[in-house]
């Protein structure tokens, strides 16, 4: 159930969203936290409440999302309460915000809260370079950006400087399953010292940059970031691993005097990732030290790489 309160105020809101749970006695189920996304121009709010949807069913909660009502000399509200089949597992409040009303997203969020439980801000698209002091974050205690394709070696720079415990960004999370790889190829048989790293990717590609930046802290050695299809390679010992993406759901791990052997790396939707950011909501310090690698991975152009070439694909 879908119902348009155009023109309206926040007490009114909430009065219709009770009388709607209470007529149609949805969401009988506990939520465990509030969602609170803050939809730019980049996005559309209808691909933010789809995957806000899919994360409500593993996290049951209360989704409010707070868009750009478009300019108006009139400070304005209009909201959209969906319940029921378009709501996920909870219940979803969209607050179109315009004129002067914008600059105080936070005072209208606010009675939309769950009491007791924690509140979670995410931006999709860009989002703010401090996300901390936006006044979406300043309510959260922990908060999400991304994804991003607006120049990300230079968005995460900005996270970077503007990072605060509780950040963190879907790049992160989008290369988890590269992470546990990696991290089982060298392990199992010992592959002995690392030398390098190179990580290869889209260059509109955060979750590259982040992975190189990882890598160059973890394994504390030189590592360069170049275009190209999506690949990372270790070296070392006179031994080399590496792991290629050959499809959108496998790839190819190569090692040293082992035959190549195929591996299951399915590429993560913005809902996957959105899900396992919802998992924790404690600090998380090693996306910190994967910001501060950047600055430490070496950038390549395409002339630097034989045979290099851009590739629009994403890891």
């Amino acid at each position: 159930m879908i119902v348009d309160l155009p023109g309206t105020d926040t007490a009114t809101v909430l009065r219709r969203l009770y009388e709607l749970r209470e007529s149609g006695g949805a969401v009988t189920l506990g939520r465990v936290l509030t969602l609170v996304v803050g939809v730019g121009a980049d996005w559309s709010a209808e691909r933010a409440i789809a995957a806000a949807n899919e994360a409500s069913r593993e996290h049951p909660c209360r989704v409010v999302v707070v868009a750009d009502g478009g300019p108006a000399a009139e400070p304005g509200l209009d909201a959209q309460i969906r319940v029921g089949a378009d709501a996920g597992a909870s219940e979803v409040v969209l607050l179109r915000l315009s004129g002067a009303l914008a600059a105080h997203r936070d005072a209208v969020v606010l009675p939309f809260l769950l009491p007791d439980t924690p509140v979670v801000t995410w931006w999709p698209g860009r989002g703010p370079d401090t996300p901390a002091e936006d006044p979406l974050g300043r309510i959260a205690v922990r908060r999400i950006t991304g994804p991003t394709e607006d120049d990300p070696r230079s968005v995460l720079a900005r996270r970077l400087a503007g990072y605060r415990p509780g950040d963190t960004d879907l790049a992160w999370s989008n290369i988890t399953q590269w992470r546990g790889l990696l991290a089982a190829a060298i392990e199992a048989p010992a592959f002995g010292t690392i030398d390098s790293a190179h990580v290869a990717g889209a260059r509109d590609d955060p979750a590259s940059d982040i992975l190189a930046g990882w890598l160059a802290t973890a394994l504390a050695v030189p590592v360069t970031r170049s275009v190209g299809p999506a690949v990372v390679r270790l070296d070392g010992d006179g031994r080399t691993v590496s792991i290629e993406r050959t499809s959108d759901t496998e790839a190819v791990l190569r090692r040293t005097g082992e035959p190549d052997a195929r591996v299951v790396l399915p590429r993560r939707s913005v809902r996957e990732c959105l899900i396992e950011e919802l998992r924790r909501l404690d600090p998380d310090e090693i996306y910190q030290e994967a910001l501060r690698g950047l600055l430490q991975v070496r950038y390549e152009t395409p002339d630097e790489r034989s045979g290099g070439r851009e590739e629009a694909e994403h890891r």
